[in-house]
């Protein structure tokens, strides 16, 4: 259940974005850092499935893909914290405002590398 500033309580909607969604800490990714990964059908439901993360192109497809349609297991089995504190500033240009922004305010080294 989410709750709200005037203390009123809601769950989180499926089809919202938030920090619920989201580790508690950067230091939780421990996705691999090289190497071809292959994610699950529900998460890459159209098109290329398996990304080498040696190719920067590859590697920021298996990020957006999982940015945006992962579960805090997905952050955690797929996203590297390197990987993504170093590509966020072409990262956060291919993702939706509310997935940015979520991401920002939770993690504020992300902002500080995307402004460089």
């Amino acid at each position: 259940m989410a709750e709200y500033a005037d203390g009123s309580r809601s769950a989180p909607s499926r089809w919202g974005y938030g920090a619920e969604r989201l580790p508690v800490t950067l230091d939780e990714l421990a996705g691999p850092k090289s190497g071809s990964v292959a994610l699950p059908l529900e998460l890459a439901w159209s098109g290329l499935r398996v990304f080498d993360l040696g190719d920067v192109k590859l590697l920021l497809g298996l990020y957006r893909i999982v940015l945006n349609n992962g579960s805090t297991d997905d952050f955690v089995r797929y996203l590297d914290q390197e990987h993504l504190v170093r590509h966020w500033s072409i990262l956060r240009k291919m993702l939706g405002r509310g997935v940015r922004e979520t991401w920002e305010e939770a993690f504020p080294e992300l902002r500080r590398s995307g402004s460089v």
